[in-house]
């Protein structure tokens, strides 16, 4: 379901909040993310709808694209499967989730690192 704008309701990360109150004011820039599991959802949700912009404010600068190409993959759903460290005390961690999409599925195990109280994605090892 969309709002206005063309803005889901529900956000897309699949924490069953509000875009508005979840994803949406990361992707605004009105706050950072506090945890890795927060950036890497905010980060899924920003590939679903195109926040390009969000994308590279959140992509560490040692290994961030020119480019980034969003808009070829319709994601389905995101699913958690593990996170160790990344939370609000530590300067490093890993996601590791599952991204559906209608041609099957990406398994990843990202990596992040906190700089000057931001969390940034840093790189990931795609399974399969």
């Amino acid at each position: 379901m969309t709002g206005p704008l063309g803005r889901p309701t529900t956000c897309p990360c699949g924490s069953a909040e509000s875009y508005d109150s979840c994803c949406g004011p990361l992707h605004r820039g009105a706050r950072q993310a506090e945890t890795a599991v927060e950036l890497m959802r905010s980060r899924y949700s920003a590939f679903v709808l195109g926040e390009v912009d969000h994308l590279f404010r959140t992509w560490h600068p040692r290994t961030r694209p020119e480019d980034v190409a969003v808009g070829a993959v319709t994601w389905s759903r995101l699913e958690i499967v593990e996170q160790v460290g990344g939370g609000v005390d530590d300067d490093a961690g890993e996601v590791e989730f599952l991204a559906h999409h209608r041609a099957g599925v990406l398994h990843e195990r990202s990596r992040f690192s906190r700089r000057a109280g931001r969390w940034f994605y840093v790189d990931g090892d795609i399974d399969g």
